[in-house]
Order: structure tokens, then C-alpha cells, then sequence
């Protein structure tokens, strides 16, 4: 009896003691904001304020223009399905761009991000990819379409070839950044007992980076959708041309039918891509 009794004593006698300046910084976790902080904080409020004198933003113009909001989203409705057949052909036309363009730029971005992984690449290569992908990233995907278009034609060929070329500069920062936060205890052990770089990244970096460059790729398969929508404007297919045209032409429930069936595509896709993410995280 009097051995079970003194057991949590000697336990706790021989637990181990935290550190004081530990528990002080534990016990006080949430301060006072310092002075430099608090600079910083006004420094970014001057900022917002000049953002939006500069920008215009105006609150009462906004609610003057309420009516005229309210008066154009009327004008939406009934939505016209009478050409839901075209619609359909068009929406298909839509994801077949996006899904062949995803695959097509993560492949490409994929191939950047081993040069623009600073825990991969030597210097040499790191820069130069990097300087590549702000470039890309810094061209809306609206002037590629342009470009090619321009080069093969319209149809959704041009659109395809602009997110292409658009995804290498959006989402090959994020797999390089991807492989950089990899753990690097496995990649020490395998430099130390000689492994090559490409079994480094093989063996080491991909598999850990995986979850991740998967959930990238999808979230890009979904900003795809909703881009070649826009590329649809420049004639590089998709719905948006049709989109377009029927602004153009104010047939206003036409232009709701193609809104509605594409926010019925987009939360498909986004409620597929959801249940895969949840399952490789």
C-alpha cells in the first residue's frame, strides 16, 4: 500500500522541471505589442488609406450604384435554356481545355521547380529558374492567348497553349517552395552514405513533397476552369466566347443559363477536388 502511494511522489519528485525563463515566455505568450510593431501597424494603415484614395474606392458610390445593380441582376432573370445543348458542348470544351492545359503546365512546372528549388539546384540554375517564372507570373494568361492565337488560330488549341504556359509561372513557384520545406534529415542521410542527386530527389524530396504538389495541382485544375472561361474572350475557345456574345447582345437569360451552368461546373469540380485533397493529407 505504501508502495503505490509513494510511486506518484517519486514520479513527480523526478519529473522534469521547466525551464524558468521557458515558463515565463509560456505564461506570457500574448503581449503588448512593441513599439516597432506598432509602427509597422500604422505604417500599413497609411498604406490602405493611400490604396484607396488612390483606387477611388468610394462607399457611397457604391450604394448609389445599388439600384443599378439591382436593376441589371432583374434583367437576368428567367434564365434562357434554350440552347442548353450549346451550352453543354461549350462547358465540355471548357474542362477538356483545362484538364489537358493542368497537365500539361504541372508537368512543365514541375521540370522548373527541380531548377528553382534552392535545396536542388546549385545557383547557377536556381536564379535563371526563378527569374523565368516571375517573368511568366508577371504576363497576365489574357496577352498568351493573345499571342497565340495570333501564332495557330482561334479555338480552345490557343487557350490550352496559354494556360500551359501561364501555369509554369503560377504554380511552379509553389512546387519549388514545395520541395524546399521538405524535411532535410533524410536528404543528409542519403548525401552521407553517397547517393546521387537524382536518388535524392527520387527517394528523399518527391516523396515527401507529394501530398502537397498533388493538392497544388488540383487547386490549379480549378483556377484552370474558371481561367479558360476568360480565355474564351480573346477567341480562344471555351464558353467565354459565347459568353461574351451574349453580353454583347444583351440577351440577359442567356447570359444567366451560362453563368448558372458554370457555377454548377465549378462546385463540382471544387467538391471532387476537396474529397481528393482530403484523402492525400
Amino acid at each position: 500500500m505504501s508502495t503505490t502511494t509513494e510511486r506518484p511522489r517519486h514520479q513527480k519528485a523526478n519529473a522534469p522541471q521547466l525551464d524558468p525563463q521557458e515558463r515565463d515566455r509560456l505564461e506570457h505568450a500574448f503581449r503588448i505589442p512593441r513599439a516597432r510593431f506598432g509602427l509597422g501597424l500604422l505604417a500599413a494603415f497609411a498604406v490602405l488609406v493611400w490604396s484607396f484614395q488612390g483606387a477611388e474606392f468610394n462607399f457611397a458610390k457604391l450604394a448609389e450604384g445599388a439600384v443599378n445593380m439591382t436593376e441589371f441582376l432583374g434583367r437576368l432573370f428567367p434564365p434562357d435554356f434554350s440552347d442548353f445543348g450549346t451550352i453543354v458542348a461549350l462547358l465540355i470544351e471548357t474542362l477538356q481545355m483545362a484538364i489537358v492545359g493542368t497537365v500539361l503546365g504541372a508537368v512543365f512546372a514541375l521540370l522548373v521547380a527541380f531548377g528553382a528549388a534552392s535545396n536542388i539546384a546549385p545557383k547557377w540554375v536556381y536564379y535563371p529558374c526563378r527569374w523565368l517564372m516571375n517573368i511568366i507570373r508577371s504576363v497576365p494568361d489574357l496577352v498568351f492567348a493573345l499571342m497565340f492565337v495570333s501564332a495557330v488560330g482561334l479555338g480552345p488549341f490557343a487557350g490550352i497553349l496559354a494556360m500551359t504556359l501561364g501555369s509554369v509561372g503560377s504554380i511552379g513557384k509553389v512546387f519549388a517552395e514545395a520541395m524546399e520545406s521538405v524535411d532535410r534529415g533524410p536528404l543528409v542521410a542519403m548525401e552521407a552514405v553517397g547517393a546521387s542527386k537524382r536518388q535524392i530527389i527520387q527517394y528523399g524530396v518527391l516523396p515527401q513533397a507529394a501530398p502537397l504538389l498533388v493538392s497544388y495541382t488540383l487547386l490549379l485544375f480549378e483556377g484552370n476552369v474558371r481561367g479558360a472561361t476568360i480565355l474564351g474572350l480573346v477567341g480562344a475557345g471555351g464558353i467565354g466566347l459565347e459568353l461574351t456574345t451574349a453580353m454583347r447582345m444583351y440577351d440577359y437569360g442567356h447570359l444567366c443559363a451560362i453563368v448558372i451552368c458554370i457555377i454548377v461546373l465549378v462546385t463540382a469540380i471544387d467538391q471532387v477536388s476537396a474529397f481528393v485533397r482530403r484523402r492525400i493529407t
